[in-house]
């Protein structure tokens, strides 16, 4: 689709009149450097030059990108009056050292025009209708009214006062401060002064609008409003304070319209409070340093005046010893400054402490969400911990989009944490990642625990299920199996003794029946035995087990498993009955995993007693194809972490980087 044509129109005029201003910014310097001695202007430099250097090409960026903004314009044609300005200034003091008076005059009198109306445009009108283009309401017309006056005022009595004469007056000091008409034309000193005066309250009054807006704005609009005000505030205070100030006025002044620019396109606002705090914590920091470095190397000098390398070398470390110090105490104060208590990072810690120390995890859960919403300032945020009870914990509303930290404890991510919309109280905390550094550790923890206390209750439930199902599974066996099988040997035995006098023949054949009977009653017992308690245990020892496990499980050639090695550490006697199926069952679940889906070459069967024998670890390696991608916790795995866990021990599946599996299971021994 065709561009719009006024918009075209606009943004070209925009960029014309950038160049225009840039070129009349050069020929002002070059012009300026070329004068005399006697005829250079002191200080060199004033905020005039901060103006034309940046505000015509900031303005013309902003026509382009929004061409109906007032804003823009504001800052595009008051950066080319104040360019026009500097240079008819230079040209002025370059023609009156020619003795072109006339010229000279003129040139004078276009720049105080433009100078003045620069100063309407960009000293009031812009703070005042920053950072929409419009003013904050209909109340603030005055100021406008007022400042157009006293602008036009200005202009007037620069006009009607005579033209000054080179060899009566300084011409220089003349032209390079408008204002300062008192020794030409000693009876408007008054009237001259009244309207300083009158301009300086309008300045100060647009400031002064700008805070009100930050007071009653949403919380986008407070960082929005926050860059231009910052900007505007520092630029106040130097204005008020005058010439002896105009070299660093001048650098302030140039970034004046880049604020603008930040606020108008909500580009990057989220940054300015951590501006403002990192300018204050570098401030402070190279002020107390520098006075440690100089007390401390006049101090050290003072006393080995003989040894000046030993009073730098003294200088330096006292400076350094004090940085770290000093750098946390001055950012937990701007911190304290800008946010309150609630946004300490150090106070929201030691609540969240307490908070936990309290409670049990699920109900620590819900403290800890509601101190890190308070501390960030937020609508809403919420911990969703995986597979935990309570899953999902919320303070607020956390909106359709909100922000997501991933909670890592140990390198193990249990959950996330949610974080909404900035709050209406203040604008977003730049502090929100010191913030989340600090309490992202405790949330984690906490996460864990809830992680950890669900998982402890589904074993509970399982053991207790299990425990049920495998009653349920032993009466079914001994009542319909078992049971029936020696019932019908009862009667079996009835009709042999019957039999046994009559026909022989047939009492040694229900014998016979009785015989076979019996061997299947002892193959279920051996059944239910095993199921209890696999009889390798009590025959051959755990070592022993283990190994005749592995031969049966994994033989040679199985699947391509060339060799099977089985390592005992230690004295595994004496071991409680519980760890010892525990330590069986895990390596047989870790064998069959092998034989299912390695396709290992090499399998690695450790068991060691270790700790001074308070500790039994197992480990099964094998050098297959390692864990999937996506790795899905079977029943398998389950069983063996679980199986671990109600002995107060722990089962971890990794995968090495050097490839294949490696489980390993640790239990605590009793002593």
């Amino acid at each position: 689709m065709d561009e719009n044509p006024p918009a075209a129109s606009a943004r070209a005029l925009a960029w014309v009149m950038a160049a225009v201003a840039l070129v009349l910014t050069l020929l002002g310097v070059l012009v300026q450097i070329g004068l005399p001695a006697e005829w250079q202007p002191h200080p060199p430099l004033t905020p005039d030059f901060g103006v034309a250097l940046t505000f015509p090409l900031t303005g013309a960026f902003l026509v382009s990108q929004r061409p109906r903004l007032s804003l823009a314009w504001l800052i595009c044609v008051g950066g080319l009056l104040g360019s026009v300005n500097v240079a008819f200034t230079a040209l002025s003091f370059f023609w009156a050292s020619q003795g072109a008076m006339g010229a000279a005059n003129a040139a004078r009198v276009t720049a105080l025009v433009c100078w003045a109306v620069a100063g309407l445009m960009l000293a009031i009108l812009l703070p005042l209708c920053s950072p929409d283009g419009r003013l904050p309401s209909r109340r603030w017309l005055w100021v406008v009214v007022l400042g157009v006056v006293a602008t036009a005022a200005e202009i007037a009595l620069g006009l009607l006062r005579p033209d000054p004469d080179p060899a009566a007056y300084a011409w220089p000091e003349v032209i390079h401060n408008p204002l300062e008409v008192r020794a030409l034309v000693p009876y408007q000193s008054a009237a001259w002064t009244i309207l300083g005066y009158t301009v300086q309250t309008c300045v100060v009054a647009a400031l002064v609008s700008l805070v009100l807006r930050l007071r009653r704005a949403d919380p986008v609009t407070r960082r929005q409003i926050a860059w231009p005000l910052t900007a505007f505030a520092g630029y106040v205070v130097l204005y008020l304070i005058g010439p002896s100030v105009w070299a660093p006025a001048t650098l302030w002044t140039a970034l004046i319209p880049f604020s603008i620019l930040f606020a108008a396109l909500r580009y990057r606002l989220y940054g300015i409070d951590t501006v403002i705090s990192r300018t204050v914590v570098a401030a402070g920091l190279l002020s107390v340093i520098s006075a440690v470095y100089f007390v401390a190397g006049a101090v050290s000098s003072l006393v080995v005046s003989d040894y000046h390398q030993v009073a730098g070398l003294v200088a330096a470390l006292s400076a350094g010893g004090f940085f770290q110090p000093l750098r946390r105490l001055l950012q937990r104060a701007v911190d304290r400054a800008m946010y309150g208590r609630v946004g300490d990072p150090a106070l929201l810690a030691e609540r969240l402490t307490q908070e936990v120390r309290r409670a049990d995890p699920a109900d620590a859960l819900a403290s800890v969400v509601t101190v890190v919403r308070e501390g960030l300032a937020v609508d809403g945020v919420a911990v969703e911990v995986a597979d935990g009870r309570p899953r999902y914990v919320e303070s607020g509303q956390v909106g359709p989009t909100p922000r997501e930290v991933p909670l890592v404890w140990h390198g193990e991510p249990v959950g996330r944490l949610l974080v909404g919309r900035p709050g209406a109280k203040r604008f977003a905390a730049a502090h929100d990642e010191r913030v989340l550094a600090t309490l992202l550790p405790y949330v984690a923890d906490v996460a864990h625990a809830v992680r950890m206390a669900a998982d402890l209750q589904r074993s509970r439930e399982r053991i207790l299920a299990a425990r049920e199902e495998e009653r349920r599974r032993l009466r079914r066996d001994l009542h319909d199996g078992l049971g029936q099988t020696l019932g019908a040997m009862a009667m079996t035995i009835n009709m042999a003794r019957i039999s046994l006098a009559k026909s022989p023949a047939a009492a040694d054949s229900l014998l016979r029946d009785l015989r076979v009977g019996m061997d299947a009653v002892a193959g279920d017992i051996r059944e239910l035995v095993y199921g209890l308690r696999p009889p390798a245990l009590d025959d051959l020892g755990l070592a022993g087990a283990v190994r005749e496990l592995a031969e049966e499980t994994l033989p040679a050639g199985t699947d391509g498993v060339a060799e099977v090695s089985v390592r005992v550490d230690g004295d595994l006697t004496g071991l409680p009955a519980a760890v010892e199926v525990a330590v069986y069952r895990i390596v047989q679940e870790a064998l069959n995993n092998v034989r299912r889906h390695a396709r290992a070459t090499r399998v690695d069967v450790a068991v060691a007693r270790t700790g001074g024998g308070g500790e039994l670890r197992v480990t099964v390696a094998d050098d297959g194809v390692g864990l999937p991608a996506r790795l899905r916790t079977g029943v398998g795995m389950s069983s063996m972490r679980e199986r671990a866990a109600e002995l107060g021990g722990s089962c971890v599946v990794t995968a090495p980087e050097n490839g294949g599996t490696v489980v390993e299971a640790r239990f605590p021994l009793t002593v």
